[in-house]
């Protein structure tokens, strides 16, 4: 497994409509397991964790009760915001003493992703439950061990795919289940952006790899979740053009080719060198769909031409209530002891595919 310290890190860098096709919460969610809302300890205290908190704030099931981070001075700043107790803060060397604080029922992984596995496996041998931000980790061995822990310490373990919950990504699958595309035959996807000198992501130890793992596992989970097959080919292609010195250990550019039992094929691209506004558009016998901004967290628009009809729907829904659906989702889970929509073996499978990608791209992994 790969591991790395903090220390190590911080030395590398330190609408209407849309309401109808929202996860239903039901009226008993509200009442909390023992009385009580779901408490989520935030391990990482990011930029991603900020907007996770934000959107706990905006639940009825949900609270921060825990913050772990190396850095004290911040994790006391942002205690105070969340009403988390001093006793709730932790660092990274004493992490495993949540296993004595009954305020803390799960965690919320947003760490690098060399680190996931390994804090994933530690809060679940501490009796936490677990919601991993993506990439699930960086190998399908890591994948494997973050789910056989979990089971093994029964504690349900989650992946932060916002778009299982979110109402514009639930509406293009609804309309290609509901047969309004007729038989879908292809799929493309574009997920990319020009990123900074200095990232951490650029760092393979930390990131495991290039932009396949930050942000075009959400075109690849996307096309899975579109055709609700599991790809039987893969073919890739990756390239570095700048060579500035940001991509001296992960590559700049993938595109790859998916073809599924169906005989669906989709097409794929992502990008850390060019600004590539996220999509997905979706052929089928009886016209196509198209969500613009489709994994961004705000600004999403579903557009299609079908034989029934023509469809605008832009989502008003701004950020962080991606992020709320998300945590009431994965409460409503722990409280009710159900089955997440996107449990570890959803990230197992992105994993798999991930390094096919790149075995067929010629990457080391």
């Amino acid at each position: 497994m790969m591991t790395l310290t903090r220390r190590e890190f911080g030395r590398l860098g330190a609408l209407g409509i849309a309401a109808r096709f929202a996860p239903v919460v039901q009226a008993q969610d509200a009442t909390q397991r023992n009385g009580r809302k779901t408490g989520y300890a935030i391990i990482g205290l990011g930029r991603i964790a900020d907007e996770f908190m934000r959107g706990v704030q905006l639940t009825t099931n949900s609270s921060i009760t825990g913050l772990v981070s190396g850095h004290r001075d911040k994790a006391d700043r942002i205690a105070a915001q969340y009403g988390v107790p001093a006793g709730s803060i932790y660092n990274y060397d004493n992490f495993d003493e949540i296993v004595h604080n009954p305020a803390i029922d799960a965690v919320y992984v947003a760490l690098p992703n060399s680190m996931h596995a390994e804090y994933t496996i530690r809060a679940a041998r501490a009796g936490k439950h677990v919601l991993c931000e993506k990439p699930m980790c960086t190998s399908v061995d890591d994948a494997d061990a973050m789910i056989d822990e979990c089971k093994k310490a029964n504690v349900k373990l989650m992946i932060a795919y916002r778009g299982y919950y979110e109402p514009t990504n639930l509406r293009a699958v609804q309309l290609i289940r509901d047969g309004a595309l007729g038989q879908v035959q292809a799929i493309q996807s574009a997920l990319g952006f020009n990123i900074a000198a200095g990232e951490w992501r650029l760092n393979k130890k930390l990131a495991g790899g290039g932009p396949l793992y930050d942000v075009g596992i959400y075109c690849l989970n996307a096309c899975r979740c579109l055709t609700g097959e599991e790809p039987s080919q893969i073919a890739a292609f990756a390239s570095t053009i700048d060579r500035d010195g940001r991509f001296d250990e992960v590559e700049e550019n993938v595109t790859w080719n998916m073809k599924f039992p169906s005989g669906i094929m989709a097409s794929c691209a992502t990008s850390y060198g060019a600004d590539t506004a996220g999509y997905f558009k979706v052929y089928g016998s009886k016209g196509w769909l198209q969500v613009d901004q489709a994994f961004a967290r705000e600004g999403l628009h579903l557009r299609a031409e079908l034989q029934s009809a023509r469809l605008d729907e832009p989502n008003p829904a701004r950020d962080p209530s991606h992020f709320q659906a998300e945590a009431e989702h994965f409460s409503h889970c722990v409280q009710n002891g159900l089955e997440p929509k996107s449990p570890g073996e959803e990230g197992l499978r992105d994993m798999q595919c991930i390094d096919q990608i790149y075995r067929s791209a010629g990457i080391a992994s």
